[in-house]
């Protein structure tokens, strides 16, 4: 029988959706649809003093906006829940029971100041420091008898033999553990909460996960798990441990390091796409290989096509946020029109420039859509992210127009004053002011100056926008209107050439 694949994503509800979290999501998700299997959604909140009350909702809203739906969570349900792992306490005792009638767990008395005074004796002969397990050598009589008086403890997992634990993973290969380097360790706390360790291998098992795909820092975790699955009398799960995501330097991302946007609501609201984010992420350790090994623009369709987990790399990803941006604008230059509108518009509606902008040029209903519409597409290849629209607006908006060094350099040449004199000319005799007009005034400029190419281009735009380099020209103008512009020759006359 062939075995149906069921992963998980299983954040802690602690904060936002960081980058590291939203990938091992999406190659847990891209696995799960390549293979024909489940994707789930899981909330690990067994840490009571670090869950933040909306943090569970931030998460959802935040995957939801990438489009990693799951088939199975706790706003969906499904057959193996609840999905909080605070909702599964009582699935937990029956294990907890029946490791510590089996010998293989103990409850343990010692209190935060004796465990604290083992550890510093351990580092004051500079040795590793580990639990002695001196509860687990109480007798019978001696444990019930502090159960009995209400002495407050824990259960930890009687770590036993001196064989090798080993286990396969998918991206690292053979992975060997010594038995003799793990401590006791605490299955449960003494407020009767599991821990995490003992509450992921419970709900892996009890929920059939097949593959467990996650960030290397829980590898050490791993050998724990082994142990508490063979334990517990389940399957061992396939683990498949990817790279660690990395800052330019080579460095483990902080989330002091403020050169890097971490955190996926970040992006959502600068205004990435996600399917843009997701495209990034998963070429962070992932390479799609063969014939798409020089691509870089997959859609998440084809990351489902391409995805294995033998393709995931073992050296830690560097983020690069540059070459995200690009990314980013590449899926915006591919975006419909009245699409990127929509998306746009939001950004647009705050800005509170652009609202005078429409309300001085008599702008209003349809009519203010409409000039919103040809702003979009003005600079639809100039946005690496929909919020730039904010900024590149400004070029309509500002009072009074900075000139750039360029722009500067460019208004001293010879023949400004003639092709600004000339423009200024033809731009006032037009009875519409239109692209196509203004298109035909330049080519009249041209025509009667002799000037053309930079000469003739360059001076009228950095006249009318403080730039020499910039989106089409006549549909820049147009969007100015006539009065500004003319404003600006006017200006530029007599403050800059003259």
């Amino acid at each position: 029988m062939e075995m149906t694949v069921r992963v998980r994503f299983a954040p802690s509800p602690t904060g936002h959706l960081h980058i590291g979290g939203a990938r091992t999501a999406l190659f847990n998700y891209l696995f799960a649809k390549k293979m024909g299997g489940s994707y789930i959604l899981r909330i690990e909140d067994t840490d009571t003093s670090r869950n933040k009350a909306d943090a569970e909702e931030k998460l959802i809203r935040a995957f939801r906006w990438l489009g990693l739906d799951w088939d199975e969570g706790p706003d969906v349900g499904g057959k193996y829940g609840p999905y909080r792992s605070m909702e599964r306490l009582n699935s937990y005792q029956p294990y907890l029971d029946k490791l510590v009638a089996e010998g293989k767990a103990y409850p343990c008395f010692c209190t935060k100041e004796e465990l604290e005074a083992e550890r510093e004796a351990a580092q004051q002969k500079a040795q590793t420091p580990r639990y002695s397990g001196k509860c687990r050598h109480l007798s019978k009589e001696e444990r019930q008898a502090k159960i009995d008086a209400n002495v407050p403890h824990t259960i930890r997992f009687a770590v036993s033999g001196n064989d090798e634990i080993t286990f396969q993973d998918h991206i690292r290969g053979d992975m060997s553990f010594q038995r003799a380097d793990i401590e006791d360790f605490v299955i449960c706390k003494s407020d009767g909460v599991p821990t995490y360790h003992f509450a992921v291998t419970i709900d892996d098992a009890l929920m059939e996960i097949t593959h467990v795909i996650r960030g290397e820092e829980h590898l050490s975790n791993t050998p724990k798990h082994v142990l508490l699955f063979e334990a517990i009398g389940y399957p061992i799960p396939e683990f498949a441990h990817i790279p660690l995501i990395l800052n330019e330097n080579g460095k483990k991302l902080s989330k002091r390091d403020e050169t890097i946007l971490q955190f996926i609501e970040q992006y959502h609201d600068l205004g990435y796409l996600p399917d843009a984010v997701n495209n990034y992420l998963a070429l962070l350790g992932w390479s799609p290989g063969g014939e798409y090994i020089e691509e870089e623009i997959f859609s998440l369709d084809k990351l489902v096509e391409l995805f294995s987990l033998d393709r995931i790399n073992k050296a830690g990803a560097i983020f690069n946020q540059e070459k995200l941006m690009w990314v980013n604008s590449q899926y915006i230059k591919a975006t419909e029109l009245d699409k990127l509108v929509e998306l746009t518009k939001p950004y647009l509606d705050e800005d509170a420039e652009y609202q005078l902008y429409l309300k001085q040029n008599e702008l209003s209903g349809e009519q203010a859509e409409e000039r919103t519409r040809e702003l979009v597409a003005l600079f639809q290849t100039a946005m690496y992210q929909l919020s730039d629209i904010q900024s590149l607006s400004k070029l309509f908006t500002v009072k009074e127009t900075k000139y750039d060094d360029e722009a500067n350099q460019v208004l001293q040449q010879e023949q400004v004053s003639e092709v600004l004199a000339s423009f200024a000319k033809k731009i006032e005799e037009l009875r519409a002011y239109t692209p196509a007009e203004i298109k035909k005034a330049l080519k009249a400029v041209q025509k009667e100056t002799g000037f053309k190419g930079k000469q003739l281009f360059m001076p009228i735009r950095a006249t009318a926008t403080g730039q020499v380099h910039g989106p089409d020209l006549n549909q820049t103008l147009y969007l100015l209107g006539k009065e500004k512009v003319l404003a600006r020759i006017d200006h530029v006359q007599k403050q800059v050439v003259s």
